[in-house]
């Protein structure tokens, strides 16, 4: 019995590691793919020829020049989609609480909150706030208009993910809290969201991803010094519109890895409950 059993224990020890080696060499493969592509990307801008083709040319030292300039906008980038998620999660869940409420106008105000936002463009929402709000005597400064804008915006179309987490709760789970004495507002702190934060969390970190690159739209008000701003702004002085939107998109991209790989940690944080 005992060799059995050892013997068992051999052939799944050598299953898990084969499944480990060959994903080693999937990250590998694909390590190296990215690497060639990279490679690839740089050598296209690098403005060397290949017979009679010619490669871009940038202008390397205005590059040099003006990569903290343009990287200064890093912080008002974050600090305005940092607002506008916390702003974005709070009405999420008053709105996904109100499509699962059976009270007609709390059902019907969430209903057209989200109508009216998905069926605007978010374009739109950020110049209503800040150009709009003026003709009624409410004048809002760049940055609370793009907070409001896309806060408002992020906030219909996350009211989904909360309203299918809040779903995805048992009626079983309800049923033991009120057996257990608790009101439904304890139900709901107590048992409810805590569950459901755990499966909204992970496309909210996709949400928030998207959020830090549409910030770029609330550079159109010109009161908002972000990245994208930033590099328009030198770039047309300057008439190295290329070289100053090739920046702002690499400073875009590393944040939205950085981001990502956040993210991938937090989500293999939280799946520890699962196993």
């Amino acid at each position: 019995m005992d060799t059995a059993n050892s013997s068992g224990q051999s052939q799944a020890d050598l299953l898990v590691a084969v499944q480990k080696r060959k994903q080693a060499n999937f990250r590998m493969g694909v390590g190296a793919t990215w690497g060639i592509l990279l490679l690839i990307l740089i050598f296209l801008f690098s403005g060397k020829s290949i017979g009679s083709y010619q490669t871009i040319q940038l202008n390397t030292e205005f590059m040099r020049n003006n990569l903290a300039f343009i990287g200064g906008g890093l912080g008002q980038t974050l600090f305005v989609s940092i607002l506008s998620i916390l702003l974005a999660m709070l009405l999420a869940l008053l709105t996904a609480l109100g499509r699962l409420s059976t009270f007609p106008p709390i059902f019907a105000l969430s209903t057209f909150y989200v109508s009216l936002i998905r069926g605007t463009p978010l374009y739109l929402q950020i110049f209503f706030f800040f150009l709009a709000l003026p003709q009624l005597g409410i004048i809002l400064s760049g940055v609370l208009a793009g907070v409001l804008a896309l806060g408002l915006n992020y906030g219909a179309y996350m009211s989904e993910t909360f309203r299918a987490a809040l779903s995805s709760v048992g009626k079983g789970q309800r049923e033991a809290a009120t057996a257990l004495g608790m009101t439904p507002l304890q139900t709901m702190r107590r048992v409810i969201l805590p569950q459901a934060l755990r499966f909204a969390i992970p496309p909210m970190g996709n949400d928030f991803i998207s959020m830090t690159k549409d910030s770029a739209l609330v550079s159109a008000t010109g009161f908002v010094h972000e990245l994208m701003w930033r590099a328009q702004k030198v770039g047309r002085a300057q008439f190295n519109n290329l070289e100053a939107l090739l920046m702002a998109a690499m400073f875009y991209w590393v944040m939205t890895l950085l981001l990502t790989f956040l993210q991938s940690r937090l989500e293999a944080y939280l799946a520890k409950g699962d196993r």
